[in-house]
């Protein structure tokens, strides 16, 4: 893959919500398994998780309520690599629910 091809993934996460810890794990999966991969993020909408992957949206926490799965994000990310196409992340972490 040439620099031309190179995939970026870029996620729009919540910074008042502390989703900078899940935004620092999916870069380092990513990254692991996809080193010539470029992850960027940036502190945007209040619960937002978004994941664009060249610029198209594959997953979305504010549609859904919950984070992707980061092991079929980093396996989708790797396909693209591969030259697979670009897909919608369908699996989610599970929700939890903690009343106090």
């Amino acid at each position: 893959m040439s620099d031309d091809e190179k995939v970026q993934v870029n996620v729009e996460y919540c910074g008042t919500c502390g989703h900078v810890k899940q935004f620092m794990d999916i870069v380092q999966q990513i990254q692991e398994a996809t080193p010539g991969v470029e992850v960027t993020g940036f502190a945007g909408r209040q619960a937002s998780f978004e994941v664009h992957v060249n610029g198209e949206l594959v997953y979305s926490k504010l549609q859904t309520l919950a984070f992707p799965d980061f092991k079929e994000t980093t396996e989708m990310v790797k396909g693209v690599t591969e030259g697979k196409p670009i897909t919608k992340i369908i699996k989610q972490q599970p929700i939890t629910c903690v009343i106090s």
